[in-house]
């Protein structure tokens, strides 16, 4: 009886695809012919890369929450608010839909890719509750958000270009937001350097455990 661990992969017909242009080329192939890119079936230095990244994006971004992200100054009177600061004045001033936006696209993201590229990367070395498939999406998913994390510091930068009226009232950008912005690039260079196809390696482990699982029981 077939189970969902009998799939075939492109690795066991020998087959290795382009990581850049997505062409498929055989096993022994080491440059794509399409792109010139170097072909691998597996790059397993990835893992290295993944947390070195990682551990960067998560040093700067505590600085980006302890820091303001924003100064403004409004006749001579200066204030400086922080990420979640800053939330809380909105909530207080009747914007409660701008204060979630910020606090999704700035806290909750941030710290649930966080989370995702460290399951991840430790789901390669050890066994996990969710499937391959599962894993699969759950790194399409922190890929595509992963562009939607800058919006604090594109409100920021636009603020900053558009209040600039001298004495009367002015916005410049904080400390935090260079510390936020290069979290962000290194979260993302963290889950560009992951190579999802190693999440599909642990099909076969997973069989031979069950067949020896059933060998013992029968």
């Amino acid at each position: 009886m077939s189970g969902p661990y009998d799939m075939v992969t492109a690795r066991d017909m020998g087959l290795v695809a382009c990581r850049r242009c997505a062409r498929v080329w055989q096993m022994d192939q080491e440059v794509c012919g399409r792109c010139g890119a170097a072909l691998a079936s597996r790059d397993h230095t990835s893992l290295s890369r993944v947390w070195a990244w990682l551990v960067m994006g998560i040093s700067f971004y505590i600085p980006a929450n302890i820091y303001p992200m924003l100064s403004t100054t409004v006749l001579l009177r200066s204030t400086e608010d922080t990420i979640i600061g800053g939330a809380i004045e909105l909530i207080h001033h009747d914007s409660v839909g701008i204060a979630i936006i910020i606090l999704v696209a700035s806290v909750l993201i941030p710290v649930a890719k966080f989370v995702a590229i460290a399951y991840l990367a430790l789901s390669i070395r050890r066994s996990s509750d969710l499937s391959a498939q599962s894993r699969h999406r759950l790194y399409e998913l922190v890929e595509y958000i992963g562009r939607w994390s800058m919006i604090d510091v594109f409100v920021v930068a636009i603020l900053s270009s558009l209040v600039q009226l001298n004495v009367a009232a002015s916005i410049n950008p904080g400390v935090a937001s260079l510390s936020f912005a290069l979290s962000v690039i290194f979260t993302m260079l963290s889950a560009q350097a992951f190579d999802s196809r190693m999440i599909w390696d642990n099909i076969k482990s997973a069989k031979q455990n069950r067949d020896t699982a059933e060998t013992i029981a029968s």
